[in-house]
Formats: structure tokens, C-alpha cells, sequence
């Protein structure tokens, strides 16, 4: 009976020490998607941008959230080059701007580190040159070395200072939709 308690409380004593292990996120750019939608009044437009890097480290106990997700700006694609050129010299400014980027400081929620789980991510949004605080949805399903996610949010570019692409025929919404699905490794350290 007492090895039975032994190995029982030796269980636990692991458990809680592997929970409080830091997990690292690896971001694997051929797996990973980040879309956009923006809508005018005739239609929708919908396009991609390619990820150029992104890893991130949780420190489960604490919720702490450290790294950084980078998207290349120069990537962005909506099936119209006339369109794509506009958005790369008059709205982004990609030459000027290459990198829009992420970087996470905290989780709202719990982070199941085997299995699937809801939560929010709070961080520091970087876009043409400006800093903006952002927190958005994550649903997270992490196995015993693979993760994905699923992230939606809004972009309000056009008051962050991002020109809005409107003409005087053509009226774009003020916010940008973005989806982002990613996945990769976890090393649990």
C-alpha cells in the first residue's frame, strides 16, 4: 500500500512540475496561412500573406506570452496585380514597411498543453511603422509535439494611421478581417 501512495504522489509531483514547465511554439511557415478579408460595397476582397517566421514561449503558471509571429508585408496577394501594386505603394508602403509582426505578452484562459482549448492572446500588433495593443481569440488543439491554432481579429487600419485604398466610386470598409491558422512544433522545456 505505501509504494502504491509513493508512486502515486511521485505521479502528481511530476504532473504539477511538467504543468509548470515552459513550452516553446514553433511557427512553421509552410503550415501556417494568414488571410485577409476586406469588404466594399460591390464585392469582397479576399487575400493571403506568406508568414516569414514566428515562435513563441509560454510559461504556463504565470500566462506569460514571449516572441514574436512575423508576416512579410511584401507577400500580401489578392488575385489583382493592378490591386496588389496599389496596396504594396499607396496602402501598406511595403518597401518602406517589409514586416508586420505579432508579439504576445500574455494568455487569458487556460492553456491545455494536451488536447484543445479556448483562450485569448493579448500582445503589442505592428503595422506600418505603428504599435497597436490587441488581444484576439485562439483556439489551440496541442499534441505531444504538433500544435496548431486558429486566430481571428479585426485590423482597424484606416485609424491606425494606414491609408484607406477608398476612391471616390469605390468605399472599403475601415477594418481589415484577418485569419490566421497556424501550426507547427512544441518542445516542453
Amino acid at each position: 500500500m505505501r509504494t502504491f501512495l509513493a508512486a502515486g504522489a511521485l505521479f502528481a509531483i511530476a504532473s504539477i512540475a511538467a504543468a509548470t514547465q515552459d513550452v516553446a511554439f514553433e511557427l512553421d511557415p509552410q503550415h501556417t496561412t494568414v488571410g485577409f478579408t476586406l469588404g466594399d460595397v460591390l464585392h469582397t476582397v479576399r487575400g493571403t500573406f506568406h508568414l516569414k517566421r514566428g515562435s513563441l514561449r509560454l510559461d504556463p503558471a504565470s500566462k506569460k506570452l514571449t516572441g514574436e509571429i512575423v508576416v512579410d508585408a511584401k507577400s500580401g496577394e489578392s488575385g489583382s496585380g493592378m490591386r496588389d501594386r496599389k496596396m504594396h505603394r499607396e496602402v501598406l508602403e511595403s518597401d518602406r514597411f517589409p514586416e508586420i509582426t505579432f508579439r504576445p505578452d500574455h494568455v487569458e484562459g487556460t492553456v491545455a498543453l494536451q488536447g484543445k482549448s479556448s483562450v485569448k492572446v493579448h500582445g503589442v500588433f505592428s503595422i506600418h511603422g505603428s504599435d497597436h495593443e490587441l488581444t484576439a481569440p485562439a483556439d489551440l488543439d496541442v499534441s505531444s509535439d504538433r500544435w496548431t491554432a486558429t486566430i481571428h481579429f479585426a485590423v482597424p487600419y484606416a485609424s491606425w494611421g494606414v491609408k484607406n485604398p477608398s476612391t471616390f466610386f469605390l468605399r472599403v470598409n475601415g477594418t481589415v478581417d484577418i485569419d490566421l491558422t497556424a501550426a507547427g512544433t512544441i518542445t516542453r522545456r
